[in-house]
This record gives structure tokens, C-alpha cells and sequence, in this order.
């Protein structure tokens, strides 16, 4: 089993940053790509952007590129999440991913989420 815990949500005023974590446990971390996802309310879960099992490829969805940086600490087991420039339309739910199949496709393991709550 995996377990994967998001945190570092919050409120921020619009402009602002924050960085979320996802601290995983149950499997061999370095093995496994990991991804961010987010749900506003209405409206359909988002895939925002992954990241190779080493680290070194990051994908993201066009729409955040360049406001969203995705990086992970393979040693802590941690996946981060860094949004510069956030304006109200982040606010979501946000959710990190472990994906088994290495395509960026097989997301079997979800953590509870985190809120971000962006003000204008």
C-alpha cells in the first residue's frame, strides 16, 4: 500500500506563492513518477503537471506553465508543488498522484488533497 499525504495549503492573498508537499510512504519512492492534480468546486479534477521517478523530467499542463514548478526530494520521499503568481481562479483542492505505469497515466494512488484558497 501507498499512502500520500499533501500539506502546506492555506490562504494566500492573490499574487502570492505557496509551496505543497506530498509525503509518501509505502513504496520505494525513487521508483515511481509522481503527479499534481486540482478540483475547483463544479468543476472536473485538472491534471496540472508530473515528474519522473528520478526527477529529472517534469511535465506540466500548458496552462500553468511557468507559474507552476513541480520538484521532488527522493531522499525525504517528498514531491513538491511551488505556485508563484496564484489568482482566485486557483482555488481547488489539490492532490498529489502516484502514477505505476510510468506513462503519466496510471495515477493508482491519491492523497486526501490539501485547500488552497486564493482572495482576491
Amino acid at each position: 500500500q501507498v499512502q500520500l499525504v499533501e500539506s502546506g495549503g492555506g490562504l494566500v492573498p492573490a499574487g502570492g506563492s505557496l509551496r505543497l508537499s506530498c509525503a509518501a510512504s509505502g513504496r520505494t519512492f525513487n521508483s515511481y513518477a509522481m503527479g499534481w492534480f486540482r478540483q475547483a468546486p463544479g468543476k472536473e479534477r485538472e491534471f496540472l503537471g508530473g515528474i519522473s521517478a528520478s526527477g529529472g523530467t517534469a511535465y506540466y499542463a500548458n496552462s500553468e506553465k511557468g507559474r507552476f514548478t513541480i520538484s521532488r526530494d527522493n531522499a525525504k520521499n517528498t514531491v513538491y508543488l511551488l505556485m508563484n503568481s496564484l489568482e482566485p481562479e486557483d482555488t481547488a483542492i489539490y492532490y498529489c498522484a502516484l502514477d505505476i505505469t510510468a506513462t503519466m497515466t496510471g495515477w493508482a494512488y491519491w492523497g486526501q488533497g490539501t485547500q488552497v484558497t486564493v482572495s482576491s
